[in-house]
């Protein structure tokens, strides 16, 4: 074991050797050791939510056992060091995606409240009648959602670039519709319903070879590909803390500094402002001025450790596992007669979505919940790329580091087990 330092000072990190021992890693997740309808869980449903190790569920029973106070107000010890604590998460976030400063770190909600704070403090004071907003076709409701409410209050259209039918994004389409009056693309990292690796880096320079600024999607690739928003060039980046083996309840904004300078706050109250009178408030300064009210402090200092501990495995290697287990599970479910993958793009992460012949997607998930497989079935909250292939609904099956191939072999046999039912 070896030391976290700073306020997780009590709490541990697991030694990870160079092999990648997953049986090892799961021994840090105790809710993958119950049972579920008298079997083993087999979790797979990571894209919806991951599970916590111990260390991030640890370090916040420290934080509200020890040091719970508030943040920023107090020049008591027990504000300092909890003041210490969110700020020192801040930094792990920001080493995390290679930003400049940890003032380009926003806290708040989630992904989809970062989207939000995007849509209204960033891009609706651009937008006018006529002006362009450019998504894809693949898009989670909360890429879409935000945008057409700003596209109502301004007047401005919402552009979708297509995809084909393996699911990813044409980009001859997309750089087709980037114009004199787009004014922000926003688009997914990773699709949650396909599982597709969008072409991110090119989506980028297209965008800011006609001056456009890019929001990039990232609740979905965070937790499963190295992230470098300086490498990217992108202007902003959000992602889930809950997504990322963290709280729920936390997520983040990633924000060049010259466009968080220049943003109205999001929200108003307290701690995101400088002086207050009846006559006039003074904001302060990014990123505080985005994140008003008491924050998710326990939130922010548990996605600090989920990402120690993201760390302390590798995202490279994290990658590189999850693929072959994407690949093994791919090759054994494709073998299943009536079963038919959505979303067969060559740069995939972490998601099988899938139809049977003939078997409503829920009562798949029904039966596999029975058999202690827990997958996702329903739309995703991505209505739109499913009416694209035609179907109403899928099972969805998503893989994190913690999964196994035994795992997938049983996703396989209750699979067969529903064709049996249903044939």
């Amino acid at each position: 074991m070896r030391p976290v330092t700073g306020m997780a000072a009590l709490v541990m990190l697991p030694e990870v050797s160079m092999a990648f021992d997953v049986e090892r890693i799961r021994e840090d997740f105790p809710v993958l050791r119950q049972q579920v309808h008298g079997r083993p869980l087999v979790y797979l449903d990571n894209a919806a939510t991951s599970q916590k190790p111990k260390l991030v569920v640890e370090t916040m029973e420290q934080y509200y056992l020890t040091e719970n106070s508030n943040v920023h107000r107090g020049i008591h010890l027990l504000s300092e060091q909890a003041t210490e604590a969110f700020e020192g998460a801040r930094g792990k976030v920001a080493r995390f995606l290679n930003a400049r400063d940890a003032r380009e770190i926003i806290f708040v909600r989630g992904a989809t409240e970062g989207i939000n704070l995007v849509a209204h403090s960033f891009a609706r004071p651009l937008l006018s009648v006529g002006d362009e907003i450019l998504i894809s076709e693949m898009e989670h409701h909360s890429n879409i959602v935000p945008w057409q409410m700003v596209c109502e209050e301004t007047g401005a259209v919402l552009r979708v670039a297509p995809i084909n039918d393996d699911g990813e994004l044409r980009l001859d389409e997309y750089a087709r519709l980037l114009g004199p009056r787009t004014r922000l693309v926003s688009m997914t990292h990773v699709s949650n319903a396909l599982g597709t690796i969008n072409p991110v880096q090119q989506v980028i320079k297209l965008a800011h070879e006609r001056g456009v600024p890019v929001l990039i999607d990232g609740a979905q690739a965070a937790p499963h590909l190295p992230v470098d928003v300086r490498a990217l060039d992108c202007d902003f980046y959000v992602c889930s803390g809950h997504k990322l083996f963290g709280p729920t309840g936390i997520g983040i904004v990633f924000g060049k500094a010259h466009h968080l300078e220049a943003m109205p706050p999001y929200q108003g109250g307290g701690d995101m402002i400088l002086s207050v009178t009846f006559e006039k408030t003074i904001y302060n300064e990014a990123p505080i001025k985005f994140e008003a009210g008491t924050p998710h402090i326990a939130g922010a200092i548990g996605l600090g450790s989920a990402i120690d501990y993201v760390g302390s495995i590798g995202l490279d290697r994290i990658a590189a596992y999850e693929g072959e287990l994407l690949a093994y599970a791919t090759d054994a479910i494709s073998a299943i007669p009536g079963l038919r993958i959505i979303g067969t793009a060559k740069e995939k992460a972490s998601i099988l979505s899938f139809v049977l012949d003939d078997v409503h997607a829920h009562d798949i998930g029904t039966i596999l919940d029975q058999e202690g497989i827990a997958i996702r079935t329903g739309h995703h909250c991505a209505q739109p790329v499913l009416k694209r292939f035609g179907v109403p609904a899928t099972a969805r099956a998503s893989l994190a580091f913690y999964n196994t191939r035994d795992e997938i072999d049983a996703l396989v046999k209750a699979i067969h087990k529903v064709t049996e039912m249903f044939g």
